[in-house]
């Protein structure tokens, strides 16, 4: 695959396109879980919410939020500087949405937000990265960020370890799905990157990136009851799931 920059910049859209698609190698069902997340935003917060998009990557959340919803603001924030560079260009000029760079692992990342508190806080496939106990601090953190009567829903890799022949099944019928879409073109998560590290424009971020992050290493993806419970630990009310699928889950949590 290749995205050209031509004499206008480089192509944002290519660039979150085929970010989209390389996710999707890995969660066939992750414009579902969007659309579950979205229903819920407005069954709970309504139509015109201020969301913060944490770990927001290339802007995901936030590009479906205002295609859905178009009087909502959003704040994205993350560390990642290559794929927070496909999202600010991405929604240039959009005073809707702007971007916080911060690691969410330093106790003093909400500091740098324009707002004290969102009716909205969501966040996907990210979370997933921290091990268990700086995900319950942050966990505090995000309480204290969302509205009386706001939500946070985080959808991600949430593994019931009390299940482990189904697991088993459920990953192999997966693998061999992601497999025979392999043989069609689809890029993994490595060959990505490895595309973006050749860009003119995302390789200085991408390198940075990795410096960082070093290689991809996953926490220990505790179970959904583990989230919600955690959750009503650290100030939400009520915490369940609201969608889910062999592997992964969606839990909303409200305040």
């Amino acid at each position: 695959m290749t995205i050209s920059t031509g004499t206008t910049g480089t192509d944002w859209a290519a660039w979150q396109e085929s970010w989209d698609r390389q996710q999707e190698w890995y969660m066939p069902d992750r414009e579902e879980r969007f659309r579950i997340m979205l229903d819920m935003v407005e069954a709970l917060v309504g139509t015109a919410p201020r969301v913060l998009d944490l770990a927001c990557g290339t802007g995901t959340i936030t590009s479906r939020l205002l295609s859905r919803f178009p009087e909502a603001t959003s704040t994205g924030v993350d560390l990642d500087p290559a794929l927070l560079a496909i999202a600010r260009g991405t929604f240039e000029g959009d005073g809707r949405v702007s971007f916080v760079t911060a690691d969410l692992k330093d106790p003093d990342w909400t500091t740098g937000l324009p707002y004290d508190s969102y009716d909205a806080v969501l966040t996907a496939t990210a979370l997933h990265w921290l091990h268990s106990e700086p995900l319950a601090a942050l966990y505090g953190r995000v309480a204290g960020l969302v509205r009386d009567g706001g939500v946070f829903m985080n959808a991600d890799h949430m593994i019931d370890e009390s299940t482990p022949r189904i697991n088993a099944a459920e990953r192999a019928q997966r693998h061999a799905g992601m497999e025979r879409a392999r043989r069609d073109g689809a890029l993994d998560w490595a060959e990505w990157w490895q595309l973006a590290a050749k860009d003119p424009v995302l390789a200085e971020p991408t390198a940075r990136r990795f410096e960082i992050y070093g290689e991809h290493a996953d926490g220990d993806m505790p179970s959904a009851a583990w989230h919600a419970r955690v959750l009503r630990e650290k100030g939400f009310g009520e915490a369940r799931a609201v969608w889910c699928s062999p592997s992964d889950t969606l839990l909303l949590a409200l305040r």
